[in-house]
């Protein structure tokens, strides 16, 4: 192969392996909607407890959170550097 036939797969490969890095905010997008939902639950059973639920759910999202943003760190880093080029 010659290098400009390695580059092209390289930058293919970088680019099918952000997509998929990309899809990994699916799984936080699901956690943290079910978390509201739940959340919205409780303080209609309990309106007295809602600020202990409110920011217990929300530190929950913010956790989920971190694997979307690891994900879109990856594609970025998949997308915009270069490790073999010149």
């Amino acid at each position: 192969m010659t290098e400009v036939h390695v580059e092209g797969l390289i930058s293919a490969c970088s680019a099918i392996g952000a997509g998929i890095a990309v899809c990994s905010g699916i799984g936080p997008g699901i956690g943290q909607g079910i978390a509201a939902g739940y959340g919205a639950q409780a303080v209609g059973r309990n309106p007295g407890a809602k600020g202990d639920i409110m920011s217990t759910m929300l530190l929950g999202q913010a956790v989920a959170e971190t694997t979307g943003l690891y994900g879109l760190v990856v594609a970025l880093l998949l997308m915009f550097v270069k490790p073999f080029g010149k």
